[in-house]
């Protein structure tokens, strides 16, 4: 029997087992890909405090070796429900079940798709989600980015620096934010910026080959990476803890759920900002109160 099942481990999640563990707490951290969530697609981190810039795949690891020291319990493996048992709470997963006193949910968020014919198939095949990751693939190449949003320009510049050609694709006629990356991108001689512009087909074999805007222009690119935003991952709840109609998990500003002994953290929690440090804040807090949960309990 743990203490305290975290549910994810990315910044949130890691930064909750940070503080159960400094809060001497039996803990497990269950983790369905990878360390680090998110995050790890960042190129560049600029806003956290402490740090005047660092890739996602350095932030992550720096953090996931410091929640090594305390020795946690981590096991990779999907989790697919939660349950509560009144007397405990019961995380089930794809291979097993494990039994806490208190769950902390920290699955973050997933890309969002474009629902698109062959965007599955082309996966790894010309299309990605994470610029970081693949641009070394595309190296003298003709790429676009989909996406209107800051992340979407920060690729869209970082690719520039990589790709042959950048195209950048928004559906509206403005983007949503004016930011220091956006001039430095308009300035690029490689990069072609494409407003009021929708994705209407995905074209090729075996490979992306090309992409069809507006039911009606055709553009050759060997690579297309997505920058559409995310949708919360909540499906575990299974009517056990209320999410709004967007999907993500309602709760207090102490993290707490509808649920006694069920917190929530990062960007799967209702909120209005999702940030790297509101993330790593949610973790705090629910670990905190997770702990003065158990207090009351013992």
């Amino acid at each position: 029997m743990y203490d305290i099942i975290i549910i994810g481990a990315g910044p949130s999640g890691l930064t909750a087992a940070i503080y159960s563990s400094i809060a001497n707490k039996k803990i497990l951290i269950l983790e369905k890909d990878t360390y680090g969530g998110q995050i790890l697609k960042a190129n560049s981190i600029k806003n956290y405090p402490g740090f005047n810039n660092i890739t996602g795949y350095e932030f992550a690891e720096k953090l996931y070796n410091q929640v090594k020291k305390f020795n946690p319990d981590i096991i990779f493996e999907e989790v697919i429900k939660i349950k509560d048992n009144k007397n405990f709470k019961e995380v089930i997963t794809k291979q097993s079940s494990y039994k806490a006193k208190s769950i902390i949910i920290a699955t973050g968020a997933e890309n969002r798709k474009l629902n698109l014919d062959n965007e599955k198939k082309f996966l790894g095949k010309g299309i990605s989600y994470c610029a970081t990751c693949d641009a070394v693939f595309y190296k003298n190449k003709i790429v676009a980015v989909y996406g209107g949003g800051n992340a979407a320009i920060s690729d869209a510049l970082f690719l520039s620096d990589i790709a042959k050609e950048v195209y950048l694709i928004y559906r509206k006629d403005s983007f949503k934010v004016d930011s220091i990356d956006l001039k430095k991108l308009k300035k690029k001689s490689n990069t072609k910026i494409l407003l009021n512009s929708v994705i209407t087909s995905l074209n090729g074999n075996d490979y992306l080959k090309s992409i069809s805007i507006n039911n009606d222009e055709t553009i050759t690119i060997d690579g297309l990476f997505i920058d559409i935003g995310h949708i919360p991952v909540s499906s575990i709840c299974d009517n056990l803890i209320n999410i709004n109609d967007n999907g993500y998990i309602i709760s207090s500003e102490n993290c707490k759920t509808n649920v006694e002994g069920i917190f929530v953290s990062g960007d799967v929690r209702s909120k209005d900002i999702r940030q790297l440090t509101t993330a790593c804040s949610d973790g705090t807090n629910a670990a905190i109160n997770a702990s003065i949960y158990l207090k009351k309990i013992d």
